[in-house]
């Protein structure tokens, strides 16, 4: 009896309803075992590693790597024994039909084989276990993991939430390091070969003469992907027009533009901004707030407990304070009801390779300073390598934007549904007031602007939360309390 398995577009999230093949880490015909990368599956802006949970065969690839989706339940490849032979494996794809529900029912020549589970992948060799004290966030089973095998842990990204460690974390980081080496009928250099690159990032590095070894890999585990290599790729710049002469008749030129298409990032991202800006009506309020306590607070801090807490950071902890004293806006707003929160999951807007992304520090309201420094630092690092999990954008009560660090003095931004909110941080300036004895002083101030969606939030609700948010950093002393 033959044993063949359907392999589908998964749905990840409630909203997932298609995704793109980036790659096929296995090529057809190829065998591979539990644990492996299958290939890399993006979505609209998280790119995820699919890792085998048997040992088979790839016998059939339906989708190629490419830039067109595919709806979620549909069959991208087919998953056999050695044995299986190709009149069988056709029988199975023409007798296939994906189920309503977007997860691929299984149809076989013989009698089916029951749905695969999802194990973890089997850890290597036991080594000697090694007790491991540590204050980082990490599941048992991970940490009893890294016990055996003695792993290192401190170097660890968690993608869990909070940054916590999950086992696959641990079992990630067990990984060798692999040296891919790329197939196919293009002539490729010796030395791309023992870089760590896409099949495809290669071929376009043959193609335009870049060197591999000088790039920096922004996709998993440090890969070049083909992003990287067109990043390198230096556009053709049209041949000068000779300079003008003085008193010499006027001649026009060709002002021809580059023409650069969305790509699908920014397609998404286009199409939200445009449904939130058309559908939720905005209203604005706006305030100026001291930082001079803040700022000096900050530098002594930083010292004291050993961290590199951003002002950003002291923002996140002062709004979510502000939020869970006025819960009312720490909300999600859905078509005919509004979701109230006991807990701030704050958003942080990050520009990343992939577009404007908003990775969520959850529960930021229940956080010291120095965890949500970490944990905004390793999800800027995670988007910025374009590593950016489901997990860590899916929700939110709120969200911070802030473009002082470009000497934006202030700005409104766009609400991120389905919050209820969003607050626009602007650059710290030195500003002239007057002092109680009536002489002038200068002081620094940052201006908030703060995006509300009326049809559930109130202006006095936003106001109240901006004077809350105000005292809040205009004495700093009160976010360690």
């Amino acid at each position: 009896m033959a044993d063949i398995r359907p392999f589908c577009m998964p749905k990840w999230g409630i909203e997932m309803t298609e995704g793109t093949i980036a790659e096929w880490m296995v090529q057809e015909g190829q065998a591979f075992t539990r644990g492996q990368v299958i290939c890399l599956i993006e979505t609209d802006k998280i790119t995820n590693e699919v890792e085998a949970e048997y040992d088979a065969v790839l016998k059939r690839v339906l989708v190629p790597a490419s830039d067109q989706p595919q709806p979620v339940g549909a069959l991208l490849g087919v998953f056999t024994d050695a044995a299986t032979t190709d009149a069988e494996v056709d029988a199975f794809i023409a007798a296939f039909k994906p189920a309503e529900t977007g997860v691929a029912a299984k149809a076989t020549s013989a009698e089916p084989a029951p749905a695969a589970a999802a194990p973890e992948p089997a850890p290597a060799a036991a080594a000697e276990p090694k007790k491991i004290v540590t204050n980082r966030a990490i599941s048992p089973e991970a940490l009893k993991l890294a016990e055996a095998h003695g792993v290192d842990i401190e170097p660890i990204a968690g993608s869990g939430r909070g940054g916590r460690i999950t086992y696959q974390d641990v079992v990630q980081a067990m990984r060798p390091e692999r040296a891919y080496t790329p197939e196919g009928p293009a002539e490729l250099p010796a030395e791309t070969r023992t870089v760590y690159a896409s099949p495809l990032a290669a071929r376009l590095a043959a193609q335009y003469g870049i060197d591999l070894s000088a790039l920096k890999g922004t996709g998993p585990r440090g890969r070049i992907s083909k992003a990287d290599v067109l990043g390198a790729v230096k556009p053709a710049v049209p041949e000068a027009a000779p300079a003008p002469v003085f008193g010499a008749p006027f001649v026009a030129v060709a002002n021809t533009p580059v023409v650069q298409p969305f790509d699908k990032v920014r397609k998404v991202v286009a199409r939200r901004l445009t449904e939130a800006k058309q559908t939720i009506p905005h209203f604005y309020l706006r305030v100026s707030a001291r930082v001079d306590e803040l700022v000096a607070l900050r530098k002594t801090a930083n010292v004291v407990m050993g961290t590199k807490a951003s002002i950003n950071d002291y923002l996140v902890k002062a709004v979510a304070m502000a939020l869970v004293r006025h819960p009312d806006v720490n909300v999600q707003v859905a078509a005919d009801a509004v979701h109230s929160f006991p807990h701030a999951d704050v958003a942080i807007a990050v520009a990343s390779p992939k577009g404007l992304v908003t990775p969520i520090v959850r529960q930021a309201d229940r956080m010291h300073i120095a965890q949500i420094a970490a944990t905004t630092r390793a999800l800027i690092d995670k988007a910025q390598a374009g590593r950016l999990s489901f997990e860590d954008m899916d929700g939110g009560t709120f969200s911070i934007s802030n473009l002082g660090m470009f000497g934006i003095e202030e700005f409104d931004a766009i609400i991120n549904p389905p919050q209820g909110a969003i607050l626009a941080v602007g650059g710290i300036n030195r500003v002239a007031t007057e002092t109680a004895e009536g002489d002038i002083a200068f002081e620094g101030q940052i201006k908030l602007s703060l995006s509300v969606d009326h049809r559930a939030i109130d202006g006095a609700a936003g106001a109240a939360f901006l004077q809350t948010l105000k005292a809040l950093i205009e004495t700093p002393e009160s976010l360690f309390a």
